[in-house]
Protein backbone atom coordinates (compact mmCIF):
# COMPACT_ATOMS: atom_id res chain seq x y z
CA UNK A 1 0.00 0.00 0.00
CA UNK A 2 2.76 2.72 1.03
CA UNK A 3 4.30 4.23 -2.25
CA UNK A 4 7.98 2.80 -1.89
CA UNK A 5 10.32 6.05 -1.57
CA UNK A 6 14.07 5.90 -1.82
CA UNK A 7 16.60 8.92 -1.57
CA UNK A 8 19.76 9.01 -3.44
CA UNK A 9 22.73 11.37 -2.98
CA UNK A 10 25.85 10.80 -4.71
CA UNK A 11 28.68 13.41 -4.55
CA UNK A 12 30.63 14.31 -7.53
CA UNK A 13 33.86 15.55 -7.57
CA UNK A 14 33.30 18.97 -9.39
CA UNK A 15 32.16 22.20 -7.83
CA UNK A 16 33.48 24.71 -9.84
CA UNK A 17 32.49 24.01 -13.64
CA UNK A 18 28.77 24.94 -13.58
CA UNK A 19 28.03 23.56 -16.93
CA UNK A 20 29.79 20.12 -15.92
CA UNK A 21 27.54 19.77 -12.43
CA UNK A 22 24.66 20.48 -14.79
CA UNK A 23 25.50 17.97 -17.99
CA UNK A 24 25.16 15.24 -14.83
CA UNK A 25 21.59 16.86 -13.03
CA UNK A 26 20.56 17.18 -16.65
CA UNK A 27 21.42 13.00 -16.93
CA UNK A 28 19.66 12.23 -13.96
CA UNK A 29 16.51 14.00 -14.72
CA UNK A 30 16.53 12.50 -17.95
CA UNK A 31 16.53 9.00 -16.83
CA UNK A 32 12.86 9.95 -15.22
CA UNK A 33 11.06 9.03 -12.48
CA UNK A 34 13.00 10.86 -10.38
CA UNK A 35 12.50 14.59 -8.35
CA UNK A 36 15.54 16.72 -8.03
CA UNK A 37 15.37 18.63 -4.58
CA UNK A 38 19.17 19.43 -4.11
CA UNK A 39 22.17 20.55 -6.20
CA UNK A 40 24.91 21.73 -3.74
CA UNK A 41 28.10 22.51 -5.41
CA UNK A 42 31.46 23.63 -3.20
CA UNK A 43 34.31 25.70 -4.53
CA UNK A 44 36.86 24.81 -1.92
CA UNK A 45 35.99 21.29 -1.74
CA UNK A 46 35.23 20.82 -5.71
CA UNK A 47 32.33 18.08 -5.11
CA UNK A 48 28.46 18.49 -5.57
CA UNK A 49 25.98 16.98 -3.53
CA UNK A 50 22.88 16.46 -5.23
CA UNK A 51 20.01 15.14 -3.88
CA UNK A 52 16.95 12.84 -5.68
CA UNK A 53 14.53 11.18 -4.85
CA UNK A 54 11.51 8.45 -6.56
CA UNK A 55 10.58 4.66 -6.38
CA UNK A 56 13.71 2.53 -5.91
CA UNK A 57 13.74 1.15 -9.87
CA UNK A 58 13.45 4.90 -10.84
CA UNK A 59 16.45 5.87 -8.61
CA UNK A 60 18.76 3.30 -9.50
CA UNK A 61 18.51 4.20 -13.30
CA UNK A 62 18.79 7.86 -12.38
CA UNK A 63 21.75 6.89 -10.21
CA UNK A 64 23.18 4.80 -12.29
CA UNK A 65 22.73 8.02 -15.33
CA UNK A 66 24.27 10.84 -13.20
CA UNK A 67 27.90 7.77 -12.63
CA UNK A 68 27.71 7.68 -16.27
CA UNK A 69 27.55 11.24 -17.08
CA UNK A 70 30.31 12.02 -14.33
CA UNK A 71 32.52 9.47 -15.56
CA UNK A 72 32.72 10.68 -19.15
CA UNK A 73 32.52 14.89 -17.93
CA UNK A 74 35.54 14.67 -15.12
CA UNK A 75 38.59 13.59 -15.50
CA UNK A 76 40.13 12.56 -11.97
CA UNK A 77 44.13 12.76 -12.96
CA UNK A 78 42.98 16.71 -12.73
CA UNK A 79 41.02 16.81 -9.97
CA UNK A 80 42.11 19.08 -6.61
CA UNK A 81 40.11 19.46 -3.88
CA UNK A 82 39.72 19.57 -0.10
CA UNK A 83 37.45 16.64 0.53
CA UNK A 84 38.45 13.55 0.83
CA UNK A 85 37.84 11.79 -2.48
CA UNK A 86 38.62 9.01 -5.23
CA UNK A 87 36.44 8.79 -7.90
CA UNK A 88 34.60 10.65 -10.06
CA UNK A 89 31.24 9.92 -8.79
CA UNK A 90 32.84 9.63 -5.05
CA UNK A 91 29.92 8.22 -2.86
CA UNK A 92 26.92 6.97 -4.32
CA UNK A 93 24.11 6.34 -1.04
CA UNK A 94 20.88 4.78 -0.83
CA UNK A 95 18.47 5.96 1.53
CA UNK A 96 14.99 4.47 2.92
CA UNK A 97 12.76 7.20 3.09
CA UNK A 98 9.42 5.52 2.55
CA UNK A 99 7.75 1.47 1.74
CA UNK A 100 11.24 0.04 1.88
CA UNK A 101 13.93 -0.98 4.47
CA UNK A 102 17.08 -0.07 5.38
CA UNK A 103 18.43 -4.00 4.36
CA UNK A 104 16.35 -3.64 0.99
CA UNK A 105 18.48 -0.47 0.16
CA UNK A 106 21.74 -2.52 0.81
CA UNK A 107 20.69 -5.30 -1.83
CA UNK A 108 19.71 -2.74 -4.58
CA UNK A 109 22.80 -0.80 -3.33
CA UNK A 110 25.17 -3.90 -4.58
CA UNK A 111 23.34 -5.01 -7.12
CA UNK A 112 23.98 -0.89 -8.73
CA UNK A 113 27.60 -1.12 -7.54
CA UNK A 114 27.71 -4.22 -9.51
CA UNK A 115 25.78 -2.92 -12.91
CA UNK A 116 28.38 0.37 -12.38
CA UNK A 117 31.63 -1.72 -12.24
CA UNK A 118 30.14 -4.37 -15.17
CA UNK A 119 29.02 -1.76 -17.89
CA UNK A 120 30.68 1.83 -17.14
CA UNK A 121 33.88 -0.31 -16.31
CA UNK A 122 34.13 2.28 -12.96
CA UNK A 123 35.73 0.10 -9.51
CA UNK A 124 33.29 0.05 -6.73
CA UNK A 125 33.53 -0.15 -3.09
CA UNK A 126 30.09 -1.31 -0.98
CA UNK A 127 29.96 0.62 2.29
CA UNK A 128 27.84 0.80 5.01
CA UNK A 129 24.53 -0.91 5.44
CA UNK A 130 25.36 -2.41 1.62
CA UNK A 131 29.35 -3.55 2.94
CA UNK A 132 30.32 -7.13 2.44
CA UNK A 133 33.00 -6.68 5.39
CA UNK A 134 32.35 -5.57 9.30
CA UNK A 135 35.32 -2.89 8.28
CA UNK A 136 34.01 -1.79 5.20
CA UNK A 137 31.04 -0.14 6.31
CA UNK A 138 33.13 2.95 7.40
CA UNK A 139 33.60 5.14 4.52
CA UNK A 140 37.45 5.93 5.32
CA UNK A 141 38.18 2.12 5.36
CA UNK A 142 37.11 1.69 1.58
CA UNK A 143 38.17 5.49 0.52
CA UNK A 144 42.27 5.35 2.32
CA UNK A 145 44.38 7.04 0.57
CA UNK A 146 42.12 8.57 -1.51
CA UNK A 147 42.31 8.63 -5.51
CA UNK A 148 46.02 8.32 -5.56
CA UNK A 149 46.08 4.87 -3.63
CA UNK A 150 44.05 3.20 -6.21
CA UNK A 151 47.36 2.00 -8.48
CA UNK A 152 48.55 -0.08 -5.03
CA UNK A 153 44.69 -0.95 -4.06
CA UNK A 154 43.73 -2.53 -7.25
CA UNK A 155 45.51 -5.45 -7.11
CA UNK A 156 46.12 -5.57 -3.79
CA UNK A 157 43.82 -8.30 -2.15
CA UNK A 158 42.61 -6.69 1.13
CA UNK A 159 42.14 -3.52 -0.25
CA UNK A 160 40.73 -4.04 -3.94
CA UNK A 161 37.07 -2.98 -4.85
CA UNK A 162 34.62 -5.38 -4.00
CA UNK A 163 33.53 -5.13 -8.04
CA UNK A 164 35.90 -4.43 -11.02
CA UNK A 165 39.01 -5.29 -9.45
CA UNK A 166 41.56 -4.78 -12.25
CA UNK A 167 45.23 -3.94 -13.14
CA UNK A 168 45.15 -0.16 -12.57
CA UNK A 169 44.59 0.96 -16.51
CA UNK A 170 43.98 4.40 -18.27
CA UNK A 171 40.01 3.77 -17.19
CA UNK A 172 40.47 3.88 -13.59
CA UNK A 173 42.86 6.62 -13.69
CA UNK A 174 40.09 8.89 -15.67
CA UNK A 175 37.45 7.54 -13.50
CA UNK A 176 38.78 6.89 -9.85
CA UNK A 177 36.27 4.61 -7.99
CA UNK A 178 33.10 4.60 -6.53
CA UNK A 179 31.60 3.67 -3.06
CA UNK A 180 27.90 2.57 -3.44
CA UNK A 181 26.13 2.25 -0.01
CA UNK A 182 23.17 2.34 1.70
CA UNK A 183 21.99 4.25 5.14
CA UNK A 184 19.56 5.45 7.13
CA UNK A 185 18.17 9.15 6.77
CA UNK A 186 20.24 11.71 8.57
CA UNK A 187 18.25 14.38 9.73
CA UNK A 188 19.70 17.90 10.55
CA UNK A 189 17.84 19.37 13.53
CA UNK A 190 18.77 22.30 15.96
CA UNK A 191 17.20 22.93 19.34
CA UNK A 192 16.19 26.23 20.78
CA UNK A 193 17.00 27.38 23.79
CA UNK A 194 15.88 30.36 26.13
CA UNK A 195 19.35 31.46 26.32
CA UNK A 196 22.17 33.22 24.54
CA UNK A 197 25.21 31.05 25.69
CA UNK A 198 26.89 29.12 24.03
CA UNK A 199 29.09 27.61 26.58
CA UNK A 200 25.21 26.21 28.20
CA UNK A 201 24.42 24.96 24.56
CA UNK A 202 27.49 23.10 24.29
CA UNK A 203 27.39 21.75 27.84
CA UNK A 204 23.67 20.49 26.85
CA UNK A 205 24.99 18.98 23.43
CA UNK A 206 28.23 17.15 25.42
CA UNK A 207 25.80 16.00 28.05
CA UNK A 208 23.12 13.85 24.94
CA UNK A 209 25.69 13.01 22.12
CA UNK A 210 27.06 9.59 21.69
CA UNK A 211 30.72 10.80 21.44
CA UNK A 212 29.90 12.54 24.94
CA UNK A 213 32.95 15.24 26.39
CA UNK A 214 36.22 14.29 27.82
CA UNK A 215 36.41 13.04 31.49
CA UNK A 216 38.81 15.72 33.64
CA UNK A 217 40.60 15.38 37.17
CA UNK A 218 38.56 17.10 39.59
CA UNK A 219 36.70 19.94 38.44
CA UNK A 220 34.51 18.69 35.59
CA UNK A 221 35.32 22.00 34.01
CA UNK A 222 38.49 23.29 34.30
CA UNK A 223 40.09 19.96 35.10
CA UNK A 224 43.27 18.73 33.48
CA UNK A 225 41.92 16.42 30.50
CA UNK A 226 42.32 12.54 31.17
CA UNK A 227 44.36 11.03 28.85
CA UNK A 228 44.84 6.93 28.08
CA UNK A 229 48.24 5.12 27.50
CA UNK A 230 48.14 6.15 23.72
CA UNK A 231 47.45 10.15 24.92
CA UNK A 232 43.70 10.13 23.26
CA UNK A 233 41.14 12.15 25.65
CA UNK A 234 39.46 9.79 27.68
CA UNK A 235 35.79 10.04 27.08
CA UNK A 236 32.28 9.97 28.94
CA UNK A 237 30.15 9.04 26.40
CA UNK A 238 26.56 10.88 26.09
CA UNK A 239 23.15 9.74 26.37
CA UNK A 240 21.96 9.51 22.78
CA UNK A 241 23.41 6.77 20.34
CA UNK A 242 24.33 7.69 16.48
CA UNK A 243 23.83 11.42 17.29
CA UNK A 244 25.95 14.85 16.61
CA UNK A 245 26.04 17.68 18.43
CA UNK A 246 27.67 21.03 19.46
CA UNK A 247 26.14 24.12 21.11
CA UNK A 248 26.28 27.57 19.01
CA UNK A 249 24.60 31.13 18.81
CA UNK A 250 22.60 32.42 15.86
CA UNK A 251 22.86 36.36 15.24
CA UNK A 252 19.79 35.83 13.15
CA UNK A 253 17.57 34.91 15.85
CA UNK A 254 19.72 36.02 19.49
CA UNK A 255 19.40 32.85 20.40
CA UNK A 256 21.50 29.63 21.52
CA UNK A 257 21.16 26.42 20.00
CA UNK A 258 22.25 22.93 20.39
CA UNK A 259 23.02 21.67 16.56
CA UNK A 260 22.57 17.91 15.97
CA UNK A 261 22.74 15.47 13.55
CA UNK A 262 20.94 12.36 13.67
CA UNK A 263 22.93 9.47 11.70
CA UNK A 264 20.18 6.74 12.37
CA UNK A 265 16.65 7.71 13.37
CA UNK A 266 16.14 3.81 13.80
CA UNK A 267 18.39 4.07 16.88
CA UNK A 268 17.61 7.68 17.82
CA UNK A 269 14.29 8.94 16.65
CA UNK A 270 13.89 12.95 16.30
CA UNK A 271 11.40 12.78 19.23
CA UNK A 272 13.81 10.62 21.50
CA UNK A 273 16.33 13.11 21.39
CA UNK A 274 14.04 16.31 21.69
CA UNK A 275 12.88 14.98 24.96
CA UNK A 276 16.46 14.24 25.79
CA UNK A 277 17.95 17.47 24.94
CA UNK A 278 14.92 19.12 27.15
CA UNK A 279 15.91 17.05 30.31
CA UNK A 280 19.48 17.90 29.78
CA UNK A 281 18.83 21.74 29.78
CA UNK A 282 16.25 21.47 32.66
CA UNK A 283 19.39 20.11 34.63
CA UNK A 284 21.77 23.27 33.90
CA UNK A 285 18.44 25.80 33.85
CA UNK A 286 17.94 26.34 30.24
CA UNK A 287 14.62 25.75 28.33
CA UNK A 288 14.01 23.89 25.24
CA UNK A 289 11.98 26.69 23.35
CA UNK A 290 11.51 25.23 19.84
CA UNK A 291 13.22 23.02 17.40
CA UNK A 292 14.13 23.63 13.83
CA UNK A 293 14.56 20.83 11.14
CA UNK A 294 16.95 21.83 8.28
CA UNK A 295 16.48 21.19 5.20
CA UNK A 296 14.13 17.94 4.59
CA UNK A 297 12.31 15.34 6.58
CA UNK A 298 11.01 11.71 6.20
CA UNK A 299 7.31 11.81 6.38
CA UNK A 300 7.84 8.27 9.15
CA UNK A 301 9.84 10.73 11.19
CA UNK A 302 7.40 13.15 11.99
CA UNK A 303 4.30 10.73 12.11
CA UNK A 304 6.61 8.30 14.58
CA UNK A 305 7.04 11.82 17.28
CA UNK A 306 3.46 12.65 16.79
CA UNK A 307 2.10 9.09 17.78
CA UNK A 308 4.81 9.56 20.72
CA UNK A 309 3.52 12.38 22.15
CA UNK A 310 -0.14 11.34 21.98
CA UNK A 311 0.32 8.53 23.43
CA UNK A 312 2.09 10.11 25.97
CA UNK A 313 -1.39 12.08 26.73
CA UNK A 314 -3.03 8.70 26.75
CA UNK A 315 -5.31 9.80 23.30
CA UNK A 316 -5.99 7.70 20.61
CA UNK A 317 -3.49 7.36 17.65
CA UNK A 318 -6.21 5.71 15.26
CA UNK A 319 -6.48 9.38 13.73
CA UNK A 320 -5.85 11.13 10.58
CA UNK A 321 -2.62 11.61 9.02
CA UNK A 322 -2.64 15.50 9.17
CA UNK A 323 -3.85 15.65 12.78
CA UNK A 324 -0.65 13.39 13.95
CA UNK A 325 1.97 15.26 12.03
CA UNK A 326 0.08 18.91 13.77
CA UNK A 327 0.37 17.18 17.47
CA UNK A 328 4.47 17.02 16.44
CA UNK A 329 4.83 20.49 15.14
CA UNK A 330 3.42 21.88 18.18
CA UNK A 331 4.97 19.07 20.59
CA UNK A 332 8.35 19.67 19.06
CA UNK A 333 7.73 24.06 18.85
CA UNK A 334 8.86 23.13 15.13
CA UNK A 335 6.80 26.25 14.28
CA UNK A 336 8.89 28.31 16.91
CA UNK A 337 11.06 30.71 14.74
CA UNK A 338 8.70 30.67 11.46
CA UNK A 339 6.40 28.57 10.21
CA UNK A 340 6.32 25.19 9.51
CA UNK A 341 4.70 23.50 6.09
CA UNK A 342 4.87 20.05 5.70
CA UNK A 343 4.17 20.66 2.38
CA UNK A 344 7.51 21.77 1.81
CA UNK A 345 9.36 20.17 4.65
CA UNK A 346 8.36 16.67 3.91
CA UNK A 347 9.79 14.22 1.54
CA UNK A 348 6.91 12.56 0.76
CA UNK A 349 4.64 15.48 0.03
CA UNK A 350 6.84 17.06 -2.00
CA UNK A 351 6.27 14.47 -4.34
CA UNK A 352 3.02 14.02 -4.16
CA UNK A 353 2.35 17.53 -5.25
CA UNK A 354 4.28 16.45 -8.19
CA UNK A 355 1.51 14.01 -9.15
CA UNK A 356 -1.14 15.80 -11.01
CA UNK A 357 -3.53 13.25 -11.79
CA UNK A 358 -6.75 14.00 -9.78
CA UNK A 359 -7.67 10.97 -7.56
CA UNK A 360 -11.60 10.06 -6.83
CA UNK A 361 -10.71 10.45 -2.62
CA UNK A 362 -9.40 13.69 -3.29
CA UNK A 363 -13.31 14.83 -4.12
CA UNK A 364 -15.69 16.39 -2.21
CA UNK A 365 -18.04 14.36 -1.15
CA UNK A 366 -20.46 16.13 -3.78
CA UNK A 367 -17.98 16.14 -6.34
CA UNK A 368 -17.46 12.20 -5.81
CA UNK A 369 -21.06 11.89 -6.61
CA UNK A 370 -21.62 14.02 -9.46
CA UNK A 371 -18.70 12.08 -11.35
CA UNK A 372 -20.46 9.07 -10.09
CA UNK A 373 -23.65 10.36 -11.78
CA UNK A 374 -22.34 11.32 -14.73
CA UNK A 375 -22.15 9.58 -18.11
CA UNK A 376 -18.17 8.46 -17.46
CA UNK A 377 -18.83 5.02 -16.80
CA UNK A 378 -16.27 5.06 -14.10
CA UNK A 379 -16.69 5.03 -10.95
CA UNK A 380 -18.67 2.65 -10.95
CA UNK A 381 -20.13 -0.29 -8.67
CA UNK A 382 -16.27 -1.42 -7.35
CA UNK A 383 -15.05 2.05 -6.54
CA UNK A 384 -18.74 2.88 -4.53
CA UNK A 385 -18.30 -0.85 -3.05
CA UNK A 386 -14.68 0.24 -1.69
CA UNK A 387 -15.91 3.46 -0.81
CA UNK A 388 -18.52 1.88 1.05
CA UNK A 389 -16.14 -0.23 2.88
CA UNK A 390 -14.09 2.80 4.08
CA UNK A 391 -17.02 4.37 5.51
CA UNK A 392 -17.76 0.94 7.44
CA UNK A 393 -14.21 1.13 8.59
CA UNK A 394 -14.18 5.21 9.46
CA UNK A 395 -17.19 4.44 11.73
CA UNK A 396 -15.69 1.50 13.67
CA UNK A 397 -12.76 3.59 13.72
CA UNK A 398 -14.64 7.02 15.40
CA UNK A 399 -16.24 4.66 18.10
CA UNK A 400 -13.08 3.54 19.03
CA UNK A 401 -11.63 7.00 19.28
CA UNK A 402 -14.58 8.41 21.31
CA UNK A 403 -14.30 5.47 23.55
CA UNK A 404 -10.67 6.24 24.26
CA UNK A 405 -11.23 9.21 26.01
CA UNK A 406 -14.65 8.87 27.62
CA UNK A 407 -14.34 9.66 31.13
CA UNK A 408 -14.11 6.78 33.22
CA UNK A 409 -12.69 4.80 31.13
CA UNK A 410 -9.08 5.94 31.65
CA UNK A 411 -7.61 2.46 31.93
CA UNK A 412 -8.87 1.09 29.01
CA UNK A 413 -7.70 4.01 26.31
CA UNK A 414 -4.99 2.17 24.98
CA UNK A 415 -7.13 -0.77 24.43
CA UNK A 416 -9.35 1.32 21.80
CA UNK A 417 -6.10 3.52 20.60
CA UNK A 418 -4.86 0.08 18.91
CA UNK A 419 -8.64 -0.24 17.58
CA UNK A 420 -8.56 3.02 15.89
CA UNK A 421 -4.98 2.27 14.61
CA UNK A 422 -6.74 -1.05 12.99
CA UNK A 423 -9.56 0.62 11.84
CA UNK A 424 -7.59 3.54 10.36
CA UNK A 425 -5.07 1.81 8.50
CA UNK A 426 -8.34 -0.62 7.73
CA UNK A 427 -9.94 2.38 5.83
CA UNK A 428 -6.78 3.95 3.85
CA UNK A 429 -6.74 0.47 2.15
CA UNK A 430 -10.08 0.79 1.22
CA UNK A 431 -9.83 4.28 0.28
CA UNK A 432 -6.87 3.08 -2.13
CA UNK A 433 -8.91 0.61 -3.55
CA UNK A 434 -11.56 3.54 -4.71
CA UNK A 435 -9.21 4.33 -7.29
CA UNK A 436 -7.25 1.06 -7.75
CA UNK A 437 -10.62 -0.11 -8.96
CA UNK A 438 -11.49 2.52 -11.80
CA UNK A 439 -7.90 2.15 -12.82
CA UNK A 440 -8.62 -1.31 -13.22
CA UNK A 441 -11.41 -0.72 -15.45
CA UNK A 442 -9.22 2.10 -17.34
CA UNK A 443 -6.63 -1.02 -18.01
CA UNK A 444 -9.24 -2.48 -19.98
CA UNK A 445 -10.53 0.49 -22.24
CA UNK A 446 -6.93 0.62 -22.79
CA UNK A 447 -6.64 -2.12 -24.33
CA UNK A 448 -9.51 -1.53 -27.08
CA UNK A 449 -6.73 1.43 -28.33
CA UNK A 450 -4.51 -1.12 -28.96
CA UNK A 451 -3.56 -2.00 -32.47
CA UNK A 452 -5.51 -4.71 -34.47
CA UNK A 453 -4.20 -5.01 -38.26
CA UNK A 454 -2.45 -7.74 -38.14
CA UNK A 455 -2.50 -11.57 -36.36
CA UNK A 456 1.00 -10.52 -33.96
CA UNK A 457 -1.66 -7.50 -33.46
CA UNK A 458 -4.66 -9.16 -32.61
CA UNK A 459 -2.48 -11.76 -30.56
CA UNK A 460 -0.86 -9.13 -28.28
CA UNK A 461 -4.45 -7.14 -28.18
CA UNK A 462 -6.27 -10.68 -26.79
CA UNK A 463 -3.40 -11.27 -24.06
CA UNK A 464 -3.40 -7.48 -22.85
CA UNK A 465 -7.39 -7.73 -22.66
CA UNK A 466 -7.22 -11.04 -20.80
CA UNK A 467 -4.32 -9.71 -18.37
CA UNK A 468 -6.44 -6.58 -18.12
CA UNK A 469 -9.77 -8.42 -16.79
CA UNK A 470 -7.42 -10.66 -14.48
CA UNK A 471 -6.55 -7.68 -12.87
CA UNK A 472 -9.99 -6.41 -12.63
CA UNK A 473 -11.17 -9.58 -11.00
CA UNK A 474 -8.44 -9.77 -8.39
CA UNK A 475 -9.21 -5.73 -7.29
CA UNK A 476 -13.05 -6.40 -6.37
CA UNK A 477 -11.48 -9.54 -4.98
CA UNK A 478 -9.17 -7.44 -2.06
CA UNK A 479 -11.84 -5.03 -1.60
CA UNK A 480 -14.16 -7.73 -0.61
CA UNK A 481 -11.27 -9.27 1.46
CA UNK A 482 -10.16 -5.80 2.80
CA UNK A 483 -13.50 -4.32 3.40
CA UNK A 484 -14.80 -7.95 5.50
CA UNK A 485 -12.21 -7.44 7.89
CA UNK A 486 -14.16 -3.89 8.95
CA UNK A 487 -16.41 -6.44 10.98
CA UNK A 488 -13.82 -7.71 13.58
CA UNK A 489 -13.60 -3.87 14.41
CA UNK A 490 -17.43 -2.75 14.04
CA UNK A 491 -18.13 -5.88 16.17
CA UNK A 492 -15.62 -5.13 19.13
CA UNK A 493 -17.11 -1.23 18.98
CA UNK A 494 -20.49 -2.69 19.08
CA UNK A 495 -19.67 -5.26 22.06
CA UNK A 496 -16.93 -3.15 24.06
CA UNK A 497 -17.25 0.65 22.66
CA UNK A 498 -19.38 3.57 24.12
CA UNK A 499 -22.50 2.77 23.99
CA UNK A 500 -23.83 5.82 23.07
CA UNK A 501 -22.62 5.34 19.74
CA UNK A 502 -23.56 1.34 19.20
CA UNK A 503 -25.82 2.61 16.38
CA UNK A 504 -22.89 4.09 14.79
CA UNK A 505 -21.18 0.31 14.75
CA UNK A 506 -23.87 -1.12 13.27
CA UNK A 507 -24.18 1.47 10.26
CA UNK A 508 -20.41 0.49 10.20
CA UNK A 509 -21.53 -2.77 9.89
CA UNK A 510 -23.70 -2.36 6.97
CA UNK A 511 -21.89 -0.60 5.39
CA UNK A 512 -19.16 -3.32 5.17
CA UNK A 513 -21.65 -6.08 4.55
CA UNK A 514 -22.67 -3.75 0.73
CA UNK A 515 -19.33 -3.05 0.51
CA UNK A 516 -18.68 -6.79 0.19
CA UNK A 517 -21.73 -7.68 -1.92
CA UNK A 518 -21.08 -5.18 -3.87
CA UNK A 519 -17.27 -5.78 -4.76
CA UNK A 520 -18.82 -9.41 -5.25
CA UNK A 521 -20.61 -8.61 -8.08
CA UNK A 522 -18.00 -6.42 -10.15
CA UNK A 523 -15.98 -10.17 -9.05
CA UNK A 524 -18.61 -12.17 -11.22
CA UNK A 525 -19.17 -9.55 -14.00
CA UNK A 526 -15.60 -9.57 -14.63
CA UNK A 527 -14.93 -13.27 -14.47
CA UNK A 528 -16.94 -13.81 -17.25
CA UNK A 529 -14.26 -12.37 -19.28
CA UNK A 530 -11.61 -14.16 -18.51
CA UNK A 531 -10.83 -17.77 -20.75
CA UNK A 532 -9.04 -19.74 -18.15
CA UNK A 533 -12.18 -20.91 -17.12
CA UNK A 534 -10.13 -22.42 -13.79
CA UNK A 535 -8.84 -19.39 -12.62
CA UNK A 536 -12.49 -17.65 -12.87
CA UNK A 537 -14.31 -20.09 -10.84
CA UNK A 538 -11.92 -20.36 -8.39
CA UNK A 539 -12.32 -16.29 -8.23
CA UNK A 540 -15.77 -16.26 -8.26
CA UNK A 541 -16.03 -19.03 -5.55
CA UNK A 542 -14.17 -17.33 -3.19
CA UNK A 543 -16.24 -14.05 -3.68
CA UNK A 544 -19.34 -16.13 -2.72
CA UNK A 545 -17.95 -17.69 0.17
CA UNK A 546 -17.00 -13.97 1.47
CA UNK A 547 -20.34 -12.77 0.69
CA UNK A 548 -21.77 -14.99 2.81
CA UNK A 549 -19.60 -14.94 5.47
CA UNK A 550 -20.32 -10.58 4.99
CA UNK A 551 -24.02 -11.77 5.72
CA UNK A 552 -23.80 -13.60 8.78
CA UNK A 553 -21.19 -11.29 10.09
CA UNK A 554 -23.78 -8.33 9.55
CA UNK A 555 -26.02 -10.42 11.72
CA UNK A 556 -24.33 -11.05 14.21
CA UNK A 557 -23.50 -6.98 14.66
CA UNK A 558 -26.66 -6.23 14.35
CA UNK A 559 -27.70 -8.94 17.10
CA UNK A 560 -25.39 -6.73 19.77
CA UNK A 561 -26.66 -3.51 18.26
CA UNK A 562 -29.85 -4.21 19.07
CA UNK A 563 -29.93 -6.10 21.87
CA UNK A 564 -28.11 -3.00 23.55
CA UNK A 565 -30.18 -0.31 22.07
CA UNK A 566 -33.36 -2.25 23.63
CA UNK A 567 -31.61 -2.91 26.97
Amino acid sequence: MEKRIVECVPNFSEGRDKAVIKQITDAIEAAGGVKLLDVDPGEATNRTVVTFVGEPEAVLEAAFAGVKKAAEVIDMRHHKGAHPRMGATDVLPLIPIAGITLEECAELARGLARRIADELHVPTYCYEAAAFTPERRNLAVCRAGEYEALPEKMTCKEKAPDFGARPYDEGVARTGATAVGARDFLIAVNYNLNTTSTRRANAIAFDVREKGRPVREGNPITGKIVKDAAGNPVMKPGTLKACKAIGWYIDEYRIAQVSMNLTNISVTPLHVAFDEVCRAANERGVRVTGTEIVGLIPKRALIEAGRYFLAKQQRSTGIAESEIIRMAVKSMGLDDLKPFKPEEKVIEYLLAADDKRKKLVDMTCAEFAEETASESPAPGGGSIAAYMGALGAALGTMVANLSSHKAGWDDRWAMFSDWADKGHALMTELLHLVDEDTEAFNRIMAVFAMPKSTDEEKAARSAALQEATLYATQVPLRTMQTAFRAFEIVGAMAAEGNPNSVSDAGVGALAARSAVLGACLNVKINAAGLKDRAVADRLVAEAEELAARAQEAEREVLAVVEGKINS
